[in-house]
């Protein structure tokens, strides 16, 4: 078998009721607004008619593809390790995100070239995974605009069956602010929801950060993550950081690849590692990332939802939570369009059963049927291989 084409979509869709923030780059509610957005498509044919898709990703993935592009016609699809450590040498001045797009995509063609899901490929046995509700950034728009406004949207998501709740808070903010929203919010819950908080690397300085993570501590939150503008890659600061506070950090969004997850790991900079199949390598690269981790007795937690996500969590033991990201009081469904699908997949706020999990889709590769033909009637550029 060989890759006889490659075509890449994209495609632009209007997100409602949200926009950037005017002082920063997050994601906050704001009624009314539509906000232009793009979804990057990509399938890769094969000469005896296999098809792998996938839909995410982003400009700079897309932008990669082009340098390497042209190498994959021709290779054996289902050689994913070769094709790993050929183009992470072909995009080593770059931040390789362009890697996971298409290797995810190269495991959904392995699922229908072998009549399984991915989860199954991976040995997987998981069915059904716990999912935590990530908030969408604070905002002062009438919807996360204070700490009761937090403590509310906890105890609503506590209602529908989460476990547990993660805050990103406000681009611009005061300290005291954050650390009443904590307590607030631990208090409005109770012992029994697991708490976590995102500044998204927001906070300015060491020093909130330490006031951040005490309060924290005394919260009983089960981790900080990427608290202060280093944006994340300080090894040295955090390991600084978790001599000082009890609260677990959990790193390594910003760093791209096994090395230098392994690195900021064994430098002491984390507690628990963050992986992500779109931004390490794929599926390939995110496996290779758990189980280094579980070689260090250490959880990987995979970041944001979709297809792949679930099927490479569902094959992992040392990790806790599904992250059902930037769910907000005001809008159910915000996140992953759902026009993309063509079958009952979907996330968001209310994508979980009583329990609080997400199934794990039971198809072939990523177990998702793509809507093409809404895609294709989206689509404003169009780049292919051949």
């Amino acid at each position: 078998m060989k890759i006889d084409r490659i075509r890449l979509d994209r495609a632009k869709f209007d997100m409602v009721d949200f926009t950037k923030h005017p002082t920063g780059f997050s994601l906050v509610y704001q009624p009314g607004s539509r906000k232009p957005t793009s979804a990057y498509a990509i399938r890769i044919y094969t000469d005896d008619g296999l098809v792998g898709g996938y839909v995410g990703g982003n400009s700079i993935a897309a932008a990669q593809l082009r340098m390497f592009g042209d190498y994959l016609i021709g290779k054996n699809p289902l050689q994913r390790e070769l094709i790993y450590n050929d183009v992470k040498r072909q995009l080593r001045k770059f931040d390789k995100m362009g890697m996971g797009f298409v290797d995810i995509a190269l495991w959904d063609l392995a699922g229908q070239a072998h009549g399984a899901a991915i989860s199954t490929l991976l040995g997987g046995w998981r069915t059904r995974l716990p999912a935590y509700a990530s908030t969408a950034a604070g905002d002062r728009n009438g919807g996360l605009d204070s700490p009761a406004a937090y403590a509310d949207f906890a105890v609503a998501c506590q209602e529908l069956g989460y476990r547990a709740y993660k805050l990103h808070v406000w681009d611009e903010y005061e300290v005291s602010e954050v650390v009443a929203t904590i307590r607030r919010v631990r208090e409005a819950v109770g012992p029994d929801m697991d708490l976590m908080l995102d500044p998204g690397c927001k906070l300015e300085t060491f020093a909130h950060a330490v006031q951040v993570g005490r309060a924290c501590d005394e919260a009983n939150f089960l981790w900080l993550e990427d608290p202060y503008k280093d944006t994340g890659i300080s090894v040295f600061g955090h390991r600084r950081l978790r001599e000082l506070i009890r609260t677990p950090l959990l790193q390594t969004e910003h760093v791209r690849g096994l090395e230098q997850h392994v690195d900021f790991a064994i430098g002491g900079g984390t507690d628990l590692l963050r992986a992500d199949a779109e931004y390490d390598g794929g599926i390939t690269g995110a496996v290779k990332i758990a189980h280094a981790a579980e070689g260090m007795g250490l959880d990987v937690e995979l970041h944001t939802p979709g297809p792949a996500q679930r099927q490479l969590m569902a094959a992992l033991r040392n990790t806790n939570y599904y992250e059902m990201s930037f769910v907000h009081p005001k809008s159910a469904e915000i996140g992953r369009s759902q026009l993309v699908y063509a079958d009952d997949y979907r996330d968001g706020l209310t994508a979980i059963d009583a329990d609080g999990c997400v199934p794990v889709p039971t198809g072939h590769g990523l177990g998702v049927r793509y809507a093409w033909d809404v895609i294709e009637a989206h689509t404003v550029e169009t780049v292919e291989f051949r």
